[in-house]
């Protein structure tokens, strides 16, 4: 173990209070050897990091971790890649989701994670970020099925307006549907038609809170049959309507 895990996880600034995590929540994450777990200030500082993050770094103490920036602890390339992830939240407010990393294992290894990372917002503001990396635990010499995924992700994005069916994704990723179903299930845990279908949800809710435009145009931009589909797949995923959903957000912006 790195350190005490009575000790406080969590650097105490300012910043601490903005990523609204307690250090109980944050010493979760140490009893998850195969998550990289990490939260940022608006500084692009690490506020709070796990076990597991800190021997990824090549560090033996989290207090050699937070108060420093990706530069400080990872290869250019690597940093600059991490930074780049970041400034997409902090600029745009919406989660970064499903990217696929080649990233060096502490046994010296490399190995294929699955990132996600979260903006944390305080009174209408990108305040800090929350990150996870989880080890796929598939070595680099299965990268040819993995490689297939990122084809697969950008193809889902790229043509979301379009009815994309699983064969097409299975096409992108040089398969069988067979194969392409378990690859999903083995690195997002979801089937391909419930990625899609997560994918044009979360494209609908991003261009319901930063634009204008009505909503039926969105359910056509974002590969809906109609209005009536949008909202009632919007609901099943999101918990409320479309229209529910916009209106919350623009009064928190009013009242930011």
């Amino acid at each position: 173990m790195v350190t005490d895990s009575n000790k406080s996880l969590v650097d105490p600034r300012p910043e601490d209070a903005q990523t609204g995590l307690t250090p109980e929540v944050v010493g979760l994450f140490d009893s998850l050897p195969n998550v990289m777990f990490c939260t940022k200030g608006s500084d692009n500082r690490y506020v709070a990091v796990n076990d597991a993050f800190v021997r990824r770094s090549g560090q033996t103490d989290r207090r050699d971790v937070v108060g420093t920036r990706a530069a400080d602890l990872f290869p250019a390339p690597l940093a600059e890649r991490y930074e780049e992830q970041d400034r997409q939240v902090f600029t745009t407010g919406r989660p970064l989701r499903d990217e696929l990393e080649l990233i060096r294992r502490t046994d010296g290894s490399i190995g294929w994670y699955l990132t996600t990372k979260l903006p944390v917002i305080c009174e209408g503001s990108v305040v800090g970020l929350v990150s996870i990396s989880r080890d796929l635990e598939t070595p680099s010499d299965d990268g040819i099925a993995l490689e297939s995924m990122i084809r697969v992700v950008d193809l889902v994005h790229e043509r979301l307006a379009e009815p994309l069916k699983v064969a097409d994704l299975a096409s992108a990723a040089e398969c069988s549907e067979g194969q392409l179903e378990r690859r999903m299930k083995r690195v997002f845990g979801l089937t391909a038609t419930q990625y899609i279908l997560r994918a044009k949800v979360d494209r609908a809710a991003a261009l319901l809170v930063d634009t204008c435009r009505p909503i039926a145009e969105v359910a056509t931009e974002c590969g809906f049959s109609d209005q009536s589909n949008l909202t009632r797949q919007f609901g099943r995923l999101i918990g409320e309507t479309p229209a529910r959903f916009r209106a919350e957000r623009s009064d928190r912006g009013k009242n930011a």
